[in-house]
């Protein structure tokens, strides 16, 4: 009786851990197929890229040739132009000073002086001439180039859970599973 009430024991032991390393009735075991904190693998069934079209704009540099005229004056300190401006200077001068009388002859002299500066300055820059010359410029200019790209910008991605499908949206390429979390909630 002995080896009975030593077996009864045993049995009675392996039982309770059996028992207590099963999972409680109302686990329903099949569907916690090892998700461990709230979260599970979901397998993928489809990828589909979100593509948009983007507007590209690369800048270029052109440049090209022009020609441009240059008109050169004489400079004043050119011996020709300088010598008639002074010379219209003192003729207009002594012809300002013929007029008027005190100090509206002094203004007539002033004025004479500058108008016949002036005229002198024409006459030698008549005489010396103004020369053209022509030169090669380089013009440039910034132009875009426009060109529209397709980028992606997400993936659709539909998976199965549970005999269920779901689709959502992601920045990326899951693969062939994506991670999901459950949430049980009690019915209402």
């Amino acid at each position: 009786m002995r080896i009975a009430g030593v077996l009864i024991v045993l049995t009675g032991l392996t039982a309770s851990t059996l028992a207590l390393a099963a999972p409680p009735p109302w686990s329903n075991s099949s569907h916690n197929r090892g998700y461990h904190d709230g979260y599970d693998y979901a397998p993928v069934s489809r990828v589909e890229p979100i593509v948009r079209q983007v507007r590209v704009e690369t800048p270029r540099r052109e440049c090209w040739d022009e020609t441009q005229v240059v008109e050169s004056r004489p400079h004043i300190s050119d011996p020709a132009i300088g010598g008639r401006t002074l010379l219209g200077g003192i003729i207009g001068g002594v012809i300002g000073h013929q007029f008027g009388s005190g100090s509206g002859r002094d203004a007539a002299t002033i004025a004479g002086a500058v108008i016949g500066s002036g005229v002198g300055y024409d006459l030698g820059r008549r005489r010396v001439g103004t020369s053209t010359e022509e030169r090669v410029v380089q013009r440039c200019e910034t132009r875009y180039d426009k060109q529209y790209e397709e980028r992606i910008e997400g993936y659709r991605v539909t998976y199965s859970y549970n005999g269920r499908e779901f689709t959502t949206r992601m920045p990326y390429d899951p693969g062939e599973k994506i991670r999901v979390r459950v949430a049980v909630a009690p019915a209402e």
